[in-house]
């Protein structure tokens, strides 16, 4: 490509207004997917009144969210509570800079990259940008001046901490086997072995979707909003579009560690066993619906532990990060390096 305006400014603005238009209007309707499929699972309907099957429920929830009044107590924090929802729902946008999407591919001569940009410390990237949020949490619940959001933030504090080391560890068995922190890098190191790194690192796997999900703040570990010892935890004393941040980064987060997920142990865009001839039959699926129907399939998880799995107390909650994962990810790291050396030794 030889024009430079086009290809630092154009087609990255409009990859910029894409991601962002598809991730929003994802988030909206996933809503409506978790409360049709606990529906189901209930014995229920579910949303059926605005728009055939209540297809327009996520557009009529964001418009009265939209103009609901905004209440701030007297007594809060008020920079710091109307700061706590932008902490949490900025980087949960903003790691899907790095999170590629597809192969590249070429419209009219255009080469396009379905990402915004392939760093070689992607990973680091996103690990820590996603540990921002937890300030929004943390801070939104002490400065309303209420306790039980002080609780739900301590709550969340001590849950996202402990949960934060064995999930590194996961991610770190991953990165030895794939020689990179570059995520289309582990991808292509998933092409290059010919198989996905579940198998080798089904240990890791487990470890890093457990612990995804407690980052998530997810049944069976949604201690920081249990509504039945904290009314709505760290967010109970916000409304309006407020609320609306809180409630979309947690649908956005849910999304980056199921990516995180297909990309670092269920090969990203490829299709299952991406050396095999007689397999190719698969590849008239395009790159990204592989993406997308794997990343689906772990929200479905998601929604189907909410409907499913009673909420661990908190000393329980603790235990199995410290006391459990914490070693098991210890161990599976120096397994997944013992292995990595003896196959290329």
């Amino acid at each position: 490509m030889t024009d430079p305006l086009m290809y630092y400014l154009v087609i990255p603005l409009i990859k910029v207004v894409v991601i962002l238009g598809v991730l929003l209007l994802t988030v909206a309707y996933l809503t409506y997917a978790e409360r049709k499929i606990l529906a189901y699972v209930q014995a229920r309907v579910g949303p059926n009144r605005v728009g055939p099957r209540g297809w327009l429920q996520p557009i009529a929830d964001g418009l009265k969210l939209f103009v609901k009044e905004d209440l701030v107590p007297d007594r809060a924090e008020k920079l710091v509570f109307l700061v706590a929802p932008v902490l949490i729902f900025a980087p949960a946008i903003v790691v899907w800079s790095v999170i590629p999407f597809g192969e590249t591919f070429s419209i009219r001569g255009v080469e396009i990259q379905p990402f915004l940009a392939d760093i070689n410390i992607a990973i680091l990237f996103v690990l820590a940008v996603s540990s921002i949020g937890i300030y929004g949490i943390i801070l939104g619940g002490w400065s309303s001046n209420n306790k039980f959001s002080l609780m739900g933030g301590l709550r969340s504090a001590a849950q996202m901490v402990s949960y934060e080391v064995p999930l590194g560890f996961a991610v770190v068995s991953v990165l030895l086997m794939a020689g990179t922190l570059s995520l289309v890098g582990i991808v292509e190191a998933q092409r290059d072995a010919g198989v996905w790194f579940i198998f080798p690192g089904i240990l890791g796997f487990g470890i890093y979707f457990i612990c995804g999900v407690a980052e998530t703040n997810r049944n069976p570990f949604d201690l920081p909003e249990a509504e039945a010892e904290l009314v709505a935890g760290f967010h109970t004393e916000y409304s309006g579009m407020k609320f609306a941040f809180f409630y979309m980064a947690e649908y956005a987060n849910m999304l980056v560690v199921s990516s995180l997920a297909v990309i670092l142990f269920f090969g990203g865009w490829l299709r299952p066993f991406p050396n095999v001839a007689w397999l190719s039959f698969l590849d008239v699926i395009p790159p990204f619906f592989w993406y997308a129907g794997k990343v689906l399939a772990f929200i479905f998880l998601y929604i189907w532990f909410r409907g499913t799995f009673p909420r661990y107390r908190f000393d329980q909650l603790m235990a199995v990060g410290w006391k459990w994962l914490l070693p098991l990810s210890l161990a599976n790291v120096m397994l997944v390096a013992l292995g990595v050396l003896l196959v290329k030794g």
